[in-house]
């Protein structure tokens, strides 16, 4: 999958939840996007490297220790 078809997904997405927003004006987007497409990367990626953190946080272009912390908010160390 190419890049622009990764930004065609997310902006999809956007476009379809001011949608379903009905005209109300949104609060924390932000935040809220984050959080939505940081764990699923964190999970692809862990798996991918097979549960090897530093060659994830390679891959991420992470401090290992940044990894950590954030598989550790999300609930994806065992």
């Amino acid at each position: 999958m190419s890049k622009k078809k990764i930004d065609e997904c997310i902006r999809d997405s956007l476009n379809a939840y001011f949608h379903d927003m009905g005209g109300e004006e949104p609060n924390g987007m932000y935040d809220m996007l984050l959080n939505a497409v940081e764990k699923p990367l964190l999970e692809v990626v862990m798996q991918r490297a097979e549960q090897n953190q530093s060659r994830a946080a390679d891959w991420l272009g992470l401090n290992r220790n940044t990894l950590r912390k954030k598989l550790i908010e999300h609930k994806l160390l065992k």
